[in-house]
C-alpha cells in the first residue's frame, strides 16, 4: 500500500503575514476550522506535511516557516543548545517568536473568517514548545494546542495567563518514553503544570525516540477532532 501524498501550496509570502507559509487547502470553500502546525528546529514547514494531509478535509491547515535559517532547508524559531544541564535557549528569540506567532494566528483568523474557538496550534519538538507558549500566554487566540515531543519553557512562566483565562483551553501531550533529545521527564512536567493550571489535557506516552509515531499521530488527530467539534 502506498502512503497518501500530501498536497501543499507553494510557499506564500505577504506583508500581511508575519511568516512565509504553505497551506493544505480545505475542500470546503469556507473552512470549518484552522490548524497551525509548527516544525522543529533544523527542519522546515514541509516536515509536517503528512500530518497536515491526515487532518479533516474541511480544515485549513497552515504550516509556517521559522524565521531563523541555519543551513539550506533548515529553519528554526529560536536557537537552542543541548547541554549536560538540559536545553539552553536564546530566550529573546523564543519571546520574539511567541509574539510573532500570536500575531500570525490573528492574521490567519482575520483573513479566513475563522474564530479562535475553531483554531488549534500544534507542533513537533521546538514547534510544540512554541505552540504551548502561544496558547498558555494567549488562550483567547486558540481553542487548544498540541505538544508533540516538546516541552513547556520555564522561561514562559511570567507570561502564562490566569487560571480563569485558561479554563476553556484544551491540550494534547504526546511524547516518546525513550526520547533522546527531550527526555520524557519534560512531558511529565508539562502534564503536572497543566494540572496545576487547571488546563484540560490528554497525555500519551509511546515507546519511541524523538519523533511522531503513527500511534501518536492517530491519538493527536482523535483529540483534535474532539476539540474542534466540541466548540
Amino acid at each position: 500500500m502506498t502512503s497518501q501524498q500530501p498536497i501543499l501550496s507553494a510557499l506564500q509570502q505577504s506583508a500581511a503575514f508575519e511568516f512565509t507559509f504553505r497551506v493544505r487547502q480545505p475542500q470546503a470553500t469556507k473552512p470549518s476550522a484552522c490548524v497551525v502546525l509548527l516544525h522543529g528546529v533544523g527542519g522546515s514547514e514541509t516536515n509536517l506535511a503528512n500530518l497536515a494531509a491526515a487532518i479533516d478535509s474541511d480544515t485549513l491547515v497552515v504550516l509556517p516557516r521559522g524565521l531563523l535559517q541555519f543551513a539550506p532547508g533548515q529553519f528554526g524559531w529560536f536557537r537552542v543548545s543541548l547541554t549536560a544541564n538540559g536545553p539552553s535557549i536564546v530566550a529573546a528569540e523564543a519571546e520574539q517568536a511567541r509574539l510573532a506567532l500570536i500575531r500570525f494566528v490573528g492574521q490567519l483568523q482575520a483573513a479566513h473568517g475563522i474564530a479562535p474557538k475553531d483554531t488549534v496550534i500544534a507542533g513537533f519538538s521546538q514547534g510544540g514548545i512554541l505552540s504551548a507558549s502561544v496558547a498558555l500566554s494567549s488562550p483567547e487566540s486558540v481553542a487548544g494546542f498540541g505538544l508533540l515531543s516538546g516541552r513547556i519553557l520555564p522561561e514562559l512562566e511570567p507570561h502564562v495567563a490566569s487560571k480563569d483565562q485558561l479554563a476553556k483551553l484544551d491540550a494534547f501531550i504526546g511524547h516518546g518514553e525513550y526520547d533522546s533529545k527531550l527526555p520524557v521527564a519534560w512531558a511529565q512536567r508539562a502534564d503536572q503544570l497543566l494540572t496545576e493550571l487547571g488546563v484540560t489535557h490528554t497525555t500519551r506516552l509511546y515507546g519511541i525516540d524523538h519523533e511522531i509515531s503513527p500511534a501518536m499521530q492517530a491519538d493527536f488527530l482523535a483529540w483534535l477532532a474532539r476539540v474542534v467539534k466540541a466548540q
